[in-house]
């Protein structure tokens, strides 16, 4: 190969990751901007809009279940993608999800209500958010595992905190987005304004579909199938590295139910229990999701060097100790300052010090790419099933117990044994992927 070769080689294969990198952090920006934007205008409009002849804490329990339903579907999505994703290849497994992610979020934006079709607007609502759910079941393994498999060695934590940008910017544009929305009267915010948002999703659909025609298959999951192709990859996985699989189930519990504790619950209970203004609490959320956009490659990066779990386990422990001693305290407070304050933490601090790391943390652990989708996919969406009912059980906890107690043991006891699964696992930042 002449010098002029190795050159546009080296270009090629730079241009290359940074298509990776950015159909990545796109595909997670739509997947948190729906996770958030549904969390935030929900509560507020779905009530009304989709479940009108409930009472009020029936009505709350039914969107936060209609929520958590898409969360059911996340194990058949990892299930289907991951067994094609390695069989076929990550790259159309990864476009065909991009599709159908934000195609769901756009016809939800486009749903007739009860007042328009009664019973079936909601059932259209729980379906969609079910199809929505399989495609991110393929959707947030396929975007870290490209990337992890996509970087240069030594340098994998890097990458995977950047594909975590798009977790941040995904908040922010939901924050923004649900800001505008709030800030209308109540009469454009049911009739059409809460419609705006999901149906601007569809922008960045486009983009990522057009990044994600131009980057090519992972050559590690070319050398892995060409050496060891499997039929079912997925029974490869359980049985040879169930450990692997263990693990990040228990991880991601954790894991979604900090995101679902920090956004989705404490959204609804400050505005409902503690009636602190949404606004308040939105620019909370935003603030500290501008912070994680930046926090975000830089805590993966750093991951390179001191190790993932040390960046795992100091998360769960802060975020166990900041909800048992001082996150609803600062919320019960009513100073504005404060209440911003303790919601921005999170997504500057502590959910980035996670999120940043368990991209590549969770693909390190499967040692055989050939079987690396589906023993992750499945095992991460399971621990996202049960993470994803974390709103619906934390309400019902509170419910019954009239306390915020109850809550705080729940979130505590999920934290200490994700902690422990973290402990248990091995450190994969010097390990190869091939």
């Amino acid at each position: 190969m002449t010098l002029g070769q190795q050159t546009q080689t080296t270009i090629d294969l730079r241009a290359q990751r940074r298509r990776i990198l950015i159909s990545g952090a796109i595909g997670t920006t739509i997947e948190y901007f729906d996770f958030l934007l549904y969390g935030l205008i929900a509560p507020v409009v779905f009530e009304t809009l989709f479940f009108p002849r409930a009472d009020a804490l029936v009505a709350t329990i039914a969107v936060l279940g209609t929520f958590a339903f898409g969360y059911l579907a996340r194990p058949l999505g990892g299930i289907v993608f991951g067994h094609f994703g390695d069989r076929i290849g990550r790259k159309p497994v990864m476009f065909i999800t991009l599709v159908l992610m934000g195609g769901c979020t756009t016809l939800i934006g486009l749903l007739p209500t009860y007042a328009a079709i009664g019973v079936a607007a909601p059932i259209l609502l729980a379906v969609l958010r079910f199809t929505q759910g399989i495609a991110l079941g393929g959707e947030t393994v396929g975007a870290v595992i490209m990337a992890t498999e996509g970087a240069p060695h030594g340098k994998r934590g890097g990458y995977a905190g950047f594909i975590q940008i798009g977790g941040a910017l995904g908040s922010v544009l939901a924050a923004l987005a649900a800001g505008l929305v709030a800030g209308m009267s109540e009469a454009d915010r049911l009739s059409w304004g809460w419609r705006v948002p999901f149906l601007a999703s569809a922008v960045l659909v486009l983009v990522g579909v057009y990044v994600r025609a131009r980057i090519d298959e992972s050559p590690v999951f070319r050398t892995a199938v060409e050496h060891a192709p499997r039929r079912l990859p997925l029974f490869t996985a359980l049985r040879e590295e169930p450990r692997a699989c263990v693990t990040v189930f228990l991880c991601t519990i954790a894991e979604t139910s900090m995101l679902q504790m920090f956004t989705v619950y404490i959204l609804v209970y400050g505005n409902k229990t503690l009636h602190i203004d949404n606004a308040v609490m939105l620019r909370g959320v935003l603030i500290g999701n501008i912070v994680g956009i930046v926090a975000n490659p830089v805590l993966g990066r750093l991951s390179d060097f001191v190790g993932r779990k040390i960046m795992l386990a100091s998360s769960l422990v802060i975020g166990a100790l900041y909800v048992s001693f001082a996150f609803f305290p600062m919320l019960r407070t009513g100073d504005e300052a404060l209440i911003v304050l303790a919601i921005a933490i999170p997504p500057a601090v502590i959910q980035t010090l996670l999120f940043s790391t368990e991209g590549s943390f969770y693909a390190e652990l499967f040692r055989d790419a050939a079987r690396r989708f589906s023993g992750l996919g499945l095992s991460r969406q399971l621990g996202g099933v049960v993470g994803g009912f974390f709103p619906l059980i934390a309400a019902s906890l509170f419910a019954s117990a009239g306390t915020i107690t109850a809550v705080i043991g729940y979130y505590v006891a999920i934290s200490a044994i994700s902690l422990g699964a973290v402990l248990s696992a091995r450190e994969t930042s010097r390990e190869t992927l091939t």
